[in-house]
């Protein structure tokens, strides 16, 4: 980070009026990092600090000022974005960055409507749930935000910092959909263009739930294989076809995207033609025939020899009637 950074830093560090003086502070002092550590910093981070140093930068520039809150008087935003993960290795490093160096960034929250001295997280959801996990209080900025401005500050934040997944974005569109915001405000928050939340929210409205939550985030796969998938899972059979993988033994062991390789393998594979058969009786009930239909097969079993002359001799004329009712076809 840059000194002109770091100064803003230490600026805001200086601003922080805690909520609760009475919380001790758990966070350990900062361990000096090498020059081998330092080189092999990669890109997600080196933009994470520019993203530090333009948040505070903003918050500065607004007067707000970053207050310690008790983690567990935060709520998630009402509609959330991230699909979560058993394994989240970049979770585990942000745990571990503000354990060593406390939390660089604050967060942003609303006083929540319904309880006072409670709020909702507008962002900043990975610092929250690290910050209950280390056991510290959270640095916070609180605004009085509309649900509107909420969705698209949790948008703009997510947009050019955490790079969500397709299908998380899609999720999310779907959820701002279902909570009635218009086509024009899901853009914005996913600064997007209509033809591409049009794509985003064909997907998610097509792909049962259940089944995008137990795939995960899926970072490796994009846009045009779930289109794709979302085409196979309209087919007769898709739903069942994806609901029997996830049942499988095994798949919840699988990494997010191999967990998509198995289900698009899955809806992929072409069912066995099904099979009727039914048996013709007479009203007496005794068997004449059995009739089996298999895709393109159609077979007749007589069971009757007196049902067997039967049809034989009104065969020639059943091709007849079959040639005239459908001539011209």
């Amino acid at each position: 980070m840059s000194p002109k950074g770091r100064d803003i830093l230490k600026s805001m560090v200086g601003a922080v009026e805690p909520t609760r003086p009475d919380v001790p502070s758990l966070q350990q002092p900062h361990r000096p990092s090498g020059a081998v550590k330092a080189m092999n910093l990669s890109l997600g981070r080196l933009g994470e600090e520019a993203a530090a140093a333009k948040a505070l930068r903003e918050s500065l520039a607004s007067g707000d000022k970053v207050l310690e809150i008790d983690p567990a008087a935060v709520e998630m935003s009402f509609i959330r974005d991230r699909i979560p993960v058993d394994k989240d290795a970049e979770f585990e490093r942000l745990k571990q960055s503000m354990q060593e160096s406390g939390q660089q960034v604050p967060i942003l929250v609303r006083p929540d409507p319904a309880r006072p001295g409670h709020y909702q997280a507008a962002y900043g959801h990975r610092r929250l749930r690290a910050a209950a996990e280390i056991g510290v209080p959270v640095k916070a900025v609180v605004r009085k935000l509309t649900d509107e401005e909420l969705i698209l500050a949790q948008g703009q934040e997510n947009g050019p910092r955490v790079d969500l997944s397709f299908i998380e974005r899609a999720l999310f569109a779907r959820r701002m959909d279902e909570h009635g915001f218009t086509r024009d405000m899901i853009s914005k928050a996913l600064a997007t263009d209509k033809p591409e939340t049009s794509r985003l929210l064909q997907v998610a409205q097509t792909i049962d739930p259940e089944i995008i939550l137990a795939i995960g985030p899926a970072p490796k796969v994009g846009r045009p294989r779930w289109l794709a998938f979302a085409e196979k899972f309209r087919e007769t059979g898709g739903q069942k076809k994806a609901q029997a993988a996830i049942r499988a033994a095994g798949f919840v062991t699988l990494e997010t995207n191999s967990r998509f390789d198995v289900i698009w393998r899955a809806v992929e594979e072409k069912s066995p033609p099904q099979r009727a058969e039914q048996t013709l009786r007479t009203q007496g009930g005794a068997p004449l025939a059995l009739v089996a239909r298999s895709g393109k097969t159609f077979r007749i079993t007589v069971k009757s020899a007196a049902f067997s002359e039967f049809l034989a001799q009104r065969l020639i004329g059943l091709a007849a009637e079959f040639e005239e009712e459908n001539e011209g076809k």
